[in-house]
């Protein structure tokens, strides 16, 4: 008795406090709605007494709802939620959640239990409504509801994933959490509701041409222009905003920022961000004359996808034995035949228009580097010639040539790295291609859907941070733009260059490390952790994708997904057949590894080339941004003053250290690869699978911490716990 009771007498409050009540019928699968307003005649009273009475001689069925809001700053609200349940055989009334916590239902973290009540049962529950109604005394707020569980009259229990901001008062709906693809949506609500999704989903992601050439992003002219699901959070964006105003004020303050005077010693370097130190960076300080170290940094540096075997030497690198093995113990073409040659190729900077900073000519070459495989498997330069073009005023230089000029040598190698490795392998390869992969499942997949269950995880704050970096990086006035050497007019042409250089191969790194011929490099760290974390990628990704795709067939008839890797195809690799990117889906197994590589791509690779930028860029000497002279054009001519007037001005320097810097930060809701606080599958197989790849990247983690233990300098940027799941910074 007391439970109709309950219901009737919240329904009459609602309609004598002239809160909107809704009852809705279906025709054609379009819900129509009619909103009945607060009765204002003793007639229309009466009709809604008898009204009441009628429903209280009905014996009503219960459902439990609890409702989780996310634990993060601003997702509290303190105004009225209301929920419909709908059903395969019907629905609930539009009901007011209210609990004995009252206002604080909703507050951050809070899990609130409410009961709605229906004449029947409304059978199996397709999806529920959720809308807010403000309060004039709280005022307007958004709120950010994690998941509902409904418990049935039955005993069934229904999960709704939500982790959306609900911030207006419009009704919101959404999928009961099994996963379904487009053939299995057989239910007419579900699939209307599929198809406003999708509808909604296109005006909210779209394309935009950036540049010609380049992979193409979203259209924003404004952060506050992404949807509010795909922003930083509060606690990302002050942080972020912290960080990078108080590294430009530091710098400010010892009057750095602004000076165009060139650096009078090497100390002097050490006043930028003194306080600001890390191991690496110190050892790097200590070692980056070495040619040990120059090596080492093929291999584990912030570029380590550039170095391959070299077989034979490129006819425009007129190396001989003499040069490199003076004393004759080795040949060049016996070490090559053993496979202990190695060549680092620059050529995609031939050319490039090096900028002009601070009304100075920069300059940027394109060198060719040659290295040795020692006895005792060191990897050792042993040739450097800084233009591609071989010519008498184009040595090839020599760790036998004098000290400076041999440091020169490969100051011109690091910097033509530095400008490499940002626009190829760190903002193309990883970002720009990371954005694509997000915009093109959000606008064509489902949130019903098991691909964007799988893949949402690592889309966050993609697309905020690519904004960021398209403002105030390589814009007009970007600080990448106006201090370093391939910005200005080279910044798109490098980008143009690199993108038609990227191959399908090329991203999928078991591939890539064959196909450069650096499998028994060793230590080679990036790629032992690197291919460990591909291989348990790889066996979540299939056991995930096998349990929803029985056969090629239901891969190749599943529209949302083709629809997915065409607009990749269009829009992130503009239509170029030749770069091996599929097209279309027509097996299990190409899904597979396509979606690893997407996995890997925007978790593991990203932090690969982004993490470690500071440790090995924070120590100017060892990674210059620009130069301000040309190389020498003969030996002998070096020194340690030409080196001084070689660097970078004090402004360009402190500009670069502080960029990378900032890019180098972990936020602190960080949330490291294999952990999904964003609960969106429920099915029992899936995950079963999640807390196996949990398992598996925990053991990976703890080989390298045992490894590292005993290294000089330990390589930490693939340990699964420093791992992003996204291109996040």
């Amino acid at each position: 008795m007391f439970k109709h009771v309950e219901y009737s007498i919240t329904t009459w409050i609602l309609q004598l406090t002239g809160q909107s009540h809704k009852t809705s019928c279906i025709k054609g699968g379009i819900r129509e709605e009619n909103v009945y307003q607060k009765s204002s005649s003793s007639e229309e009273l009466l009709g809604l007494i008898n009204r009441i009475l009628l429903l209280s001689r009905v014996k009503m069925v219960d459902y439990k709802v609890t409702v989780s809001t996310v634990n993060i700053a601003t997702a509290t609200t303190f105004n009225n939620v209301y929920i419909k349940l709908v059903g395969t055989d019907g629905e609930s009334d539009r009901t007011w959640l209210v609990s004995v916590k009252g206002a604080l239902s909703f507050v951050r973290g809070a899990v609130s239990t409410f009961t709605v009540s229906c004449p029947a049962s409304i059978g199996k529950l397709v999806l529920i409504e959720l809308s807010l109604q403000h309060i004039p005394l709280f005022g307007e707020d958004s709120w950010f509801p994690a998941k509902v569980e409904v418990k049935s009259p039955e005993g069934d229990t229904y999960n709704f994933p939500i982790y959306q901001w609900i911030t207006d008062s419009e009704v919101h709906r959404f999928r009961e959490g099994t996963a379904l693809k487009v053939s299995e949506d057989n239910h007419h609500l579900g699939k209307y509701s599929r198809e406003q999704e999708l509808k909604q989903r296109e005006e909210n992601y779209r394309w935009h041409v950036y540049a010609e050439g380049i992979p193409h992003c979203m259209k924003a002219e404004d952060p506050t222009d992404l949807p509010a699901e795909v922003r930083f959070s509060f606690t990302k964006a002050s942080e972020f905003r912290f960080t990078a105003l108080t590294g430009l004020a530091e710098l400010r303050l010892k009057g750095l920022a602004e000076s165009t005077e060139n650096w009078p010693d090497i100390d002097s370097i050490n006043r930028v961000f003194c306080c600001k130190q890390t191991d690496i960076l110190d050892y790097v300080q200590k070692h980056w004359k070495e040619d040990a170290f120059f090596a080492y940094q093929y291999l584990n540096g912030v570029n380590p996808i550039l170095i391959r075997r070299c077989s034979a030497l490129p006819d425009n690198f007129p190396v001989t034995d003499d040069m490199v093995f003076p004393s004759g113990q080795f040949s060049l073409a016996d070490e090559m035949k053993k496979g202990n040659i190695f060549l680092c190729d620059y050529k995609r900077l031939d050319g490039l228009k090096a900028n002009i900073i601070n009304g100075k000519q920069q300059y940027l070459m394109a060198p060719l580097v040659l290295l040795h495989k020692t006895p005792d498997d060191k990897l050792m330069p042993v040739a450097i010639q800084l233009k591609q073009t071989p010519a008498e005023d184009n040595p090839i230089f020599l760790p036998t040539d004098s000290e400076y000029d041999w440091l020169t040598a490969k100051i011109f190698v690091r910097s033509a790295d530095f400008n490499e490795h940002q626009l190829n392998v760190h903002l193309l390869r990883t970002h720009l291609f990371a954005e694509v992969f997000a915009v093109s499942l959000l606008r064509n997949v489902p949130s019903v859907h098991p691909l964007y269950k799988l893949l949402v995880p690592h889309t966050r704050y993609t697309l905020q941070i690519n904004f960021l970096a398209r403002a105030r990086l390589i814009s007009e006035t970007g600080s990448f733009t106006l201090f370093a050497a391939s910005g200005g007019e080279g910044l798109v042409t490098l980008l143009q260059r690199s993108q038609s250089s990227v191959t399908y191969s090329s991203l999928c790194m078991p591939e890539d490390i064959a196909e450069r011929g650096v499998e028994d490099v060793p230590n080679f760290y990036y790629r032992d952790d690197g291919l460990g974390i591909w291989d348990i990628i790889h066996r979540f990704v299939q056991g995930v994708l096998s349990f929803y795709y029985k056969s090629d067939a239901e891969v190749q008839q599943d529209s949302e997904l083709q629809k997915w890797i065409s607009d990749i195809f269009e829009h992130g690799f503009l239509s170029q057949a030749c770069t091996g990117i599929p097209q279309s889906f027509k097996t299990v197994d190409e899904l597979v590894k396509f979606v690893t590589m997407v996995i890997f791509t925007s978790s593991a690779q990203h932090s690969a080339v982004n993490t470690g930028q500071y440790d090995y860029g924070g120590w100017m000497p060892n990674t210059p941004i620009s130069l301000q002279l040309p190389p020498p054009t003969t030996k002998g001519t070096t020194s340690e003053a030409t080196m001084l007037q070689t660097f970078p001005a004090v402004n360009t320097t402190v500009q670069g250290m502080a960029t990378m810097w900032l890019l180098s930060q972990q936020s602190s809701d960080f949330v490291a690869l294999g952990q999904y606080p964003e609960e969106h599958f429920s099915e029992e197989i899936p995950c079963k699978l999640i807390k196996d790849f949990q398992g598996e990247l925990e053991v990976l983690s703890a080989v390298i911490k045992a490894r590292n233990k005993s290294l000089e300098v330990p390589y930490t940027y693939m340990d699964p716990t420093e791992v992003e799941n996204s291109v996040a910074i």
